[in-house]
């Protein structure tokens, strides 16, 4: 089983995929002339706008949504796996990845927005949506349909799911064993399974109102506390930081586990944690009720600032302070290129960082990697749930609702059960199947959109018209001549009617 996985993911996690991830952002970066940069501070204004209504959700919450995907397990054992696999220079490429990806993240977000649609009562969209309604192939947003629900619906819960049961297991241990149809499981292992059910069937039986309503408390929360254990652990030891940001910076480019190396793992992990490219934001993204889509597009632009830039850098510095890792030569001989710790030390799990605040905070640092891991990855459970759900409602209305919901809440469940309880090695690479699957439909379709038809751009030189004359921020799909935008132009008649 597990040489068949590898070998789908090394099919898909081929050098052209990192190239094309990477290019597309550099891409959307020269055209919106860095966006990212230029506008940052209309993203933090942006953020905290708190305007929803009872089909949309507001822009705080839709960038809650997005950031309990985008801040997950990757951002804990992900990083871990990075150092652990391509050295400490995998995280400048990380840093890399967020920066470009920022304005794929715009990009597709923003599209998101201008193509979103209004079904069951609230707001619906996603790269099926915008694949069907602008470049008008149905045929496309149907296979990425397909693809989101695997990735997010079967695959992708099992990894946040798996991280929590061995963070459980490296806190308490493993307790009593209980014999089960997946091998020996730790009693310990099961209760917090059993938490993890009953409170994850609660709120996605509520819909993204419940989602919103729990992860904009949530997720600002988890994000905050982790962030100040990271600085305390920089600040006792300030003079190693000029060293940590040297390592970080020359092992990127001549890596001890090899440039390649450095580079692949950068960014896969880099695209498995803020999801940009990945196509998962915009669903969050068309949800929220905004003026104008391009303010969407620029708040979750930030989101991958706070996911990579912020969670994933705090870290990597707890961890290459305290020099709790290891780093393998190649994944066939076992060999280690770097040895802090003890060998058998599990590489993809939360192990680095709970053994970094072990240095630090004692036990307690344990259990505090313990609970962030279980916020951060139920979180992003509750994220895959709401992508899964959006994208079983595009095919239900593509194939006049013939795919039950209530089957996908139920497979997500099992999907959390099975990822929770099994050990294999797998499990990771499983996930990086689901991303690579949905990354390789999603930054394909954005480009084409662009040469085809580029509303992203026409949308933010509209944006940027209009706060430059001093508003009042409409926006006009028609008079921009962009096409199938049936909401918007909707909601500008009514806007209108009511005016007269």
């Amino acid at each position: 089983m597990n040489e068949i996985v590898n070998s789908i993911n090394n099919v898909i996690w081929s050098p052209a995929l990192i190239y094309l991830c990477l290019g597309a952002g550099l891409f959307y970066s020269l055209m919106t002339r860095f966006a990212q940069v230029r506008h940052f501070k209309e993203m933090c204004k942006l953020m905290l706008n708190n305007s929803e209504s009872d089909k949309g959700i507001s822009s705080f919450q839709a960038l809650a949504v997005s950031l309990s995907g985008r801040v997950g397990v990757g951002n804990i054992a992900g990083v871990a796996a990075a150092i652990g696999f391509g050295g400490p220079g995998a995280i400048f490429w990380m840093w890399v990845v967020a920066f470009l990806g920022a304005s794929t993240a715009y990009a597709e977000s923003t599209l998101g927005q201008i193509y979103k649609v209004e079904e069951d009562g609230q707001y619906r969209g996603g790269p099926a949506y915008y694949f069907e309604r602008c470049l008008g192939w149905r045929p496309l947003g149907i296979i990425f349909a397909i693809s989101a629900i695997i990735g997010c619906g079967i695959f992708l819960p099992g990894v946040q799911a798996n991280a929590v049961g061995n963070a459980v297991t490296q806190i308490f241990g493993d307790g009593n064993m209980v014999v089960t149809s997946f091998g020996e499981v730790g009693t310990y292992k099961l209760i917090s399974l059993a938490v993890i059910l009953i409170i994850l069937a609660f709120i996605i039986f509520g819909g993204i109102k419940r989602i919103a309503q729990f992860t904009q408390v949530i997720v600002p929360f988890m994000a905050l506390g982790y962030i100040v254990m990271a600085l305390i652990v920089v600040f006792l030891n300030l003079d190693k930081l000029p060293g940590i940001f040297m390592l970080i910076i020359n092992d990127a480019f001549t890596a001890q586990a090899g440039f390649g190396a450095a580079i692949g793992w950068g960014v896969k992990r880099g695209i498995y944690s803020n999801e940009a490219g990945q196509g998962t934001g915009p669903h969050a993204a068309s949800a929220a009720e905004v003026e104008h889509p391009a303010q969407q597009g620029l708040v979750q632009a930030f989101s991958v600032y706070v996911d990579t830039l912020l969670v994933c850098t705090a870290t990597a510095l707890m961890i290459l302070i305290t020099q709790q890792y290891n780093v393998v030569g190649t994944l066939t001989d076992g060999s280690f290129i770097v040895q802090n710790v003890a060998a058998n030390t599990e590489i993809g799990s939360a192990a680095f960082t709970q053994l970094a605040l072990l240095q630090v905070f004692g036990d307690f640092g344990q259990i505090f990697v313990g609970l962030a891991l279980f916020f951060f990855a139920f979180t992003t459970i509750l994220a895959y749930y709401y992508i899964t759900e959006t994208n079983v409602a595009y095919l239900n209305r593509v194939f006049n609702n013939r795919l039950p919901v209530v089957f996908f809440k139920l497979l997500l469940m099992f999907m959390v059960a099975y990822g929770t309880v099994n050990s294999a090695g797998y499990i990771w690479t499983i996930g990086d199947i689901g991303v690579g699957l949905m990354a390789w439909v999603n930054v394909l379709g954005i480009l084409l959109i662009f040469f085809l038809h580029k509303p992203t751009i026409t949308c933010l030189r509209d944006y940027e018209r209009q706060k430059k004359a001093g508003g009042p921020i409409t926006f006009d799909p028609v008079k921009l001549g962009i096409k199938n935008a049936t909401f918007w132009e909707q909601r500008l008649a009514k806007q209108q009617k009511k005016a007269e």
